[in-house]
């Protein structure tokens, strides 16, 4: 054990009435809920970068976070920061974490050096995994921090760019699946444009596509069992990404031939930024048959910006989770909090506390959104909205032509009257259960 959470004990399920500041209230993992225990419907995960990576520091002002593993700058440090994380893991009893390259390794300067202690410190992790009940979600690189990136990865106008990328993912693919990683995750944090003055953006996009295949081939080539996810995001860092939103990445997907071999991870936040509701870009991926994940945080809404918080709106997780269920749940995926503390939060305990009201929070949402299925109602409404769809009469209309509904229209006196969509009254429904 490590100082970090010295007197601090492991979180327990304590029920509703409890007042403890530091427990579950709603979150009991053996709890069974549409016949699976509810851990197992909500596979949550503990986000590296976030919850030991990040100092504290925004575009305003530096560090505010001194952890003993801090400066992040050689292996004893990283080895620290795995100890104190696989602690947090156990207090937590959460069953997955998920990583960048370069939230768990120190950066080398060159590549050779960087995936020595990519590699020195998985092979650390996964002896620590061998007496731990945590595993490793997914994997991924970070290709957007350090300023080789700064014009792109799979994107890059220049080639060597892309070989580098291509050889950092092959890295941390083999890692992920030397952790035993239920996915690997690809988030294109600059496969975008500053300004279309200097981008070809058919070109970036062929590449991105290429790219993609290369890894979709070397998983199959290792035997990697996993899921291949790609991360929807509209801006941050860059002005426009090439994958922003669900629908933006599945007609990506689509174009290059990976819509069977690649699912969507999504995120609550970059929802927001994408103009969207969680739920819509849950709902778009469940229709595709490409829903494979989710990170779970919520931004402010008054900022305009990817905050990364954890959730605290149980109706908006209740929905996002309604929708989850009726896809069938998250498979290999699960609920990563890709949330960080506010930078004034200092203290080793609010690291737990944080993540700890976010899974209550979640939980709450998943048992709400359980009983709204079991009761009905939003599935009778939409039964009833599009009946006169069932119809013999209607299913014939689908193939037919125009001029033979006009003819239908004019030879039977067709004057439709609108109905209610009876938005305010499924509103209130909803609420009966969160």
């Amino acid at each position: 054990m490590t100082e970090f959470f010295d007197g601090i004990a492991a979180l327990a399920y304590e029920g509703p009435e409890s007042n403890s500041e530091l427990c579950y209230r709603h979150y009991n993992p053996d709890e069974v809920v549409l016949g699976k225990r509810m851990e197992d419907h909500l596979r949550f995960a503990v986000a590296w970068w976030h919850s030991f990576a990040w100092e504290g520091g925004d575009p305003f002002g530096g560090q505010t976070f001194e952890r003993p593993w801090h400066p992040q700058d050689d292996m004893g440090r990283a080895k620290m920061k795995a100890d104190v994380a696989f602690e947090m893991f156990e207090k937590l009893g959460v069953p997955f974490y998920c990583w960048h390259d370069a939230d768990i390794r120190p950066e080398q300067g060159n590549y050779a050096g960087n995936l020595r202690t990519l590699e020195e410190i998985t092979d650390y992790m996964a002896e620590k995994q061998e007496s731990a009940k945590v595993r490793c979600l997914w994997g991924t690189a970070n290709m957007f921090s350090h300023r080789r990136w700064m014009a792109g990865a799979s994107t890059n106008p220049d080639p060597e760019v892309f070989a580098y990328a291509a050889a950092t993912v092959k890295g941390c693919l083999d890692a992920t699946m030397k952790l035993g990683g239920e996915n690997y995750v690809l988030w294109g944090g600059r496969e975008g444009y500053e300004t279309l003055l200097n981008t070809d953006m058919g070109m970036e996009l062929d590449h991105m596509g290429r790219f993609l295949s290369m890894v979709v081939d070397y998983k199959h080539k290792i035997g990697f069992k996993g899921t291949i996810l790609v991360e929807p995001k509209p801006q941050e860092p860059s002005k426009h990404q090439y994958d922003y939103d669900a629908a933006t990445c599945i007609g990506f997907l689509r174009k290059y031939g990976l819509e069977n071999e690649v699912k969507l991870n999504l995120e609550q936040g970059h929802a927001i930024l994408a103009g969207h509701s969680f739920e819509h870009e849950i709902a778009v991926a469940a229709a595709e048959g490409m829903l494979g994940s989710i990170d779970m945080n919520r931004n402010d809404y008054q900022s305009g910006w990817d905050t990364d918080q954890f959730p605290n709106n149980v109706p908006e997780v209740a929905l996002a989770y309604y929708h989850i269920l009726k896809a069938g749940g998250l498979g290999t995926g699960g609920t990563n909090f890709d949330a960080k503390l506010r930078r004034q939060s200092i203290d080793p305990i609010d690291l737990l506390a944080g993540h700890a009201g976010g899974m209550d929070v979640c939980a709450r949402g998943l048992k709400a959104a359980a009983t709204m299925i079991e009761d009905g109602g939003l599935e009778q409404a939409l039964t009833e909205r599009y009946a006169g769809w069932k119809t013999p009469q209607a299913q014939e209309m689908l193939g037919s032509d125009l001029a033979s509904l006009q003819k239908r229209v004019l030879d039977e006196g067709i004057e439709p009257e609108p109905r209610s969509g009876r938005q305010e009254r499924l509103e209130n429904y909803v609420n009966r259960f969160v």
